[in-house]
């Protein structure tokens, strides 16, 4: 790989004037000077002078038309790390602006991913905020590293691999998610170099091998091209080039084929005037060339997510060749080689970097940075929705459509139409069946089979990706919950007026169910009935208004009659429970409504908790992070908080985990801690490990989270326990 020329003052200044000639360069010359003194003496592994490695950084920068402090940032960013040189002197000199970059590079400079997997989490969550505060400061550091990546041969092959890894891992998907696409491909192909020498060199030998051919073939094509877009009137610039070693090495490793098996190893670049000359070229290039299927790709219509467009089309070119084919026009070719700088303007004198559309997957990381508090979950969720790209797939009729990386078969299908995927009961991918958990790969052609029974499931949410397929499918559970709702609710209140001998179509018909409706603020006997599935409110409350009182009083007083001792006591008893629930709890906007407590989380009084309105059953109350709340229906969702004067008076059930060592008189020693604390056992279950531990499960009634949280604490303070933990089934 041939390296650039050595960078001087001269170099970076005039590229500097060639994009903003009115720059003043007073600030960029005293910076070279400051760190030309700072460094003195210092040499880099290769034996250099230190002051090379700053030179070729703030070179990069301007080549990335960056403004007059992420240049001067460039040259200063080693200064403060390794000399002695301080952010304050730094600021006298050069401003705040410059001071605040330096110290985010260097803040960056000492994050180190080559730990753990949860330390390598925070530290990428560390390099997030760094962006997020200004994005400057990432794309110094990816000028600093592309630097130390060129000179990466003069360090140990274990400290090669050990950069290099890390540059593929972070740096290259952060350059190619802004959108500098020379960046990306450099770091690439230095990434093989070091991680895979021996396919790398074998590939530069073969390449080279091929050169002289090669260059024949590109201006044999790029000819042909050119003379075919004239006779349309097109004016283009066409150009061909290779394939970068590492996009070459990654089609052989998906293919399992050697080098000389791959036979669309040549691009050619197309670039017009304007949008209506790209589609009129494809039109040209497509009626001379056989295209082929499936490799037709619109990034035009559809652009990606670092804003790159371009129409990509794969022909079948002269002697056979396959011939890949990018059409853009001269905007587009812009903001293709120089990513988030192709955006930036200059705003009378200073650098518009923070414009909203510069930074907004920047302010999307920050979004989970803060939903996120798993540092594990943030980097997947980076992984996932930043750096991998959209899929593009085909119908059977060669539409295209464009899903996020990791769609199903349901996404798709639901992309289609909100009928194929509410009926969707399997998928072919490439004419083979698979399940409908299958991640789609761009290029697969996908059919849907349908059925008319098949109704969508709230499982689908968890193999959905794409929000349509989201909001369809909870739209249609939303929807399927309120038709049963209303149907529960109707029989409800039959069987509620069935002892008074009414009839609820008669009082239906008479109007006085309507009113009777209005009276608990529902506008119709439909929603009344929803309201009555759900739980929002008592059959009694309408009984009590539609039967005449002497038919009540009667009913009443011959259940009293009935009712043996022992009923009574259960009703008693149930009633007594609802009140405490009720008491415990306080619903916003609902009177008079059941309560009852998730068996799956087990809320106690002081846990963060959230109501689900549940057909029959009233009110459901969940803690916040339960799962299986979480899996809810939102539209269901109410206000619920503690009724602090009354919650502490219910004595709940909770289960504690305690793994401790297998040693006698530790389950006495756990039993007394428990008790000590006013807390009362009603089971306790205990095993043993083969790794001579313990593991008891105490169920356990207490009164609210802080008392449990005592007793927890008074458990882990005895010798011998391992840990404690709450258990939610």
């Amino acid at each position: 790989m041939p390296k650039p020329a050595p960078a001087t003052l001269e170099t970076i200044c005039n590229k500097v004037l060639s994009y903003y000639p009115e720059a003043k360069l007073d600030l960029i010359n005293k910076a070279y000077a400051y760190a030309a003194e700072a460094h003195h003496g210092q040499l880099r592994s290769s034996g250099d002078p230190y002051m090379v490695h700053p030179t070729a950084v703030a070179q990069t920068l301007a080549d990335l038309h960056l403004d007059i402090p992420s240049i001067v940032t460039g040259l200063l960013h080693d200064t403060v790390e390794d000399t002695h040189a301080t952010l304050d002197g730094i600021e006298k000199e050069f401003g705040k602006d410059v001071r605040e970059l330096v110290d985010g590079v260097t803040k960056l400079s000492q994050i180190s991913f080559r730990t753990s997997e949860e330390k390598q989490a925070e530290n990428f969550r560390k390099m997030v905020i760094a962006m997020a505060k200004d994005i400057r400061v990432i794309l110094v550091k990816l000028a600093d590293r592309l630097n130390n990546m060129r000179t990466l041969e003069h360090l140990s092959p274990s400290k090669q691999r050990i950069i290099a890894q890390e540059t593929l891992d972070i740096y290259a998907p952060i350059a190619n998610r802004l959108g500098i696409s020379w960046v990306k491909i450099e770091l690439e192909d230095l990434c093989l170099r070091y991680l895979h020498p021996d396919v790398y060199y074998k590939l530069a030998q073969k390449v080279t091998k091929t050169k002289r051919e090669r260059e024949k073939y590109i201006e044999e094509v790029s000819e042909i091209l050119d003379e075919k877009l004239k006779e349309y009137d097109i004016q283009a610039t066409v150009t061909g080039r290779a394939k970068h070693f590492h996009s070459i090495f990654k089609k052989m490793e998906r293919r399992t084929v050697e080098f000389e098996q791959l036979y669309d190893l040549i691009a050619f670049r197309i670039v017009v005037d304007n949008i209506t000359e790209c589609y009129k070229s494809l039109g040209v290039i497509h009626a001379t060339y056989k295209p082929v299927p499936g490799r037709f790709k619109d990034y035009i219509a559809m652009p990606k997510a670092n804003a790159y467009q371009s129409l990509h089309t794969t022909v079948i070119g002269p002697h056979g060749e396959r011939v890949e084919i990018q059409i853009r026009t001269q905007d587009m070719h812009q903001i293709a080689e120089g990513g988030i700088a192709a955006h930036w303007k200059y705003k009378e004198g200073k650098f518009d970097f923070r414009a909203r559309e510069n930074v907004e997957w920047v302010n999307r990381l920050l979004e989970w940075h803060k939903d996120l508090s798993d540092p594990n979950e943030f980097l997947e969720t980076v992984k996932i929705d930043l750096f991998a790209e959209d899929v593009f797939v085909f119908t059977p009729q060669g539409e295209v459509k464009q899903l996020p990386h990791g769609a199903t078969p349901i996404d798709f299908a639901y992309a289609v139409h909100t009928d194929v995927g509410n009926k969707c009961v399997g998928a072919k991918v490439n004419g083979k069946i698979v399940p409908l958990k299958y991640r789609l790969k761009s290029g697969d052609t996908i059919e849907i089979v349908t059925s008319p029974s098949q109704t969508p499931s709230k499982d689908w949410l968890k193999l959905v990706i794409s929000s349509r397929a989201k909001a369809k499918i909870r739209s249609f559970i939303k929807e399927q919950e309120r038709s049963r709702a209303l149907k529960l609710g109707r029989e409800i209140l039959e069987k509620a007026l069935r002892p008074y001998g009414i009839s609820l179509n008669k009082i239906e018909k008479s109007g006085e169910l309507l009113k009777a409706a209005q009276d608990v603020k529902y506008r119709s006997e439909v929603h009344l009935f929803i309201g009555l599935g759900y739980g929002r409110i008592t059959p009694d409350s309408i009984v009590n208004r539609v039967v005449p009182k002497e038919l009540i009083e009667k009913k009443l007083q011959s259940q009293k009659a009935e009712e043996d001792q022992s009923f009574l006591k259960r009703v008693f008893s149930a009633a007594k429970k609802r009140s405490e629930a009720r008491n415990a709890i306080t619903v916003a906007n609902l009177d008079d409504v059941l309560i009852r407590f998730a068996r799956c989380c087990s809320p106690l009084p002081g846990d963060s908790i959230i109501g689900f309105i549940t057909r029959g059953r009233g009110v459901t109350i969940h803690t916040s992070n339960c799962t299986k709340a979480i899996d809810n229906d939102a539209e269901r969702k109410v206000d619920v908080r503690w009724n602090i004067q009354n919650a502490g008076q219910v004595r709940r059930h909770v289960k504690l985990r305690v793994l401790s060592l297998d040693q006698p008189g530790l389950l006495a020693t756990m039993s007394q801690a428990i008790t000590a604390s006013g807390v009362n056992i009603s089971s306790a279950h205990i095993r043993t490990t083969k790794d001579r531990k313990a593991i008891a499960v105490f169920d356990i009634e207490v009164g609210d989270l802080s008392q449990l949280e005592r007793v927890a604490s008074s458990l882990e303070s005895k010798k011998g326990v391992i840990s404690v933990e709450r258990v939610k089934t």
